[in-house]
């Protein structure tokens, strides 16, 4: 199988030069895509049976002790229901917990494991050395900027 172009293909309004905003959406579709090929990869590195769904869940978990249902629905954008199929799906697997919230007893916090958190943990440790190796050539300029850019992108897409 080939692994399509990440050239944008050319705007036949603009002649032979591609148009730019045409580009970045063929560059930033690329990415998606390659972004969730890495997310099922990472979910399947954390534990084989994790639905890559499951992943975004977990590392919002990874920066907290525990999180509210209410913060976990407004940060992943998604229905009440499928939260809670994703916890129910990564606490069958031992990687996170439900437990009484200490302020409101009617509220339910969720937070990994210990087991979770040491697995969350060790994939974040390897991602970013690979981080690290891939971007050793640039500038420490270039990598604040380019992060710069595309949270003024992300931005802008809410």
């Amino acid at each position: 199988m080939t692994r399509p172009s990440s050239q944008a293909p050319p705007d036949p309004g603009a002649g032979s030069s591609p148009d730019p905003i045409t580009a970045l959406e063929h560059e930033f579709m690329a990415l998606m895509r390659r972004g969730r090929a890495q997310m099922g990869e990472r979910a399947r590195a954390v534990h084989p049976r994790l639905d890559p769904a499951c992943y975004p869940l977990l590392v919002l978990l990874g920066r907290a002790d525990a999180v509210a249902m209410s913060e976990l629905l407004a940060d992943l954008a998604i229905e009440k229901s499928t939260l809670t199929r994703r916890i129910d799906a990564a606490a069958r697997l031992g990687l996170v917990e439900r437990t009484t919230d200490p302020q409101d007893a009617r509220a339910r916090l969720v937070a990994l494991t210990p087991e979770g958190r040491e697995r969350l943990t060790a994939l974040q440790r390897e991602q970013t050395a690979r981080w690290r190796r891939r971007l050793s050539a640039w500038d420490t300029a270039d990598v604040e900027q380019l992060t710069a850019l595309l949270r003024r992108l992300g931005d802008g897409l809410d």
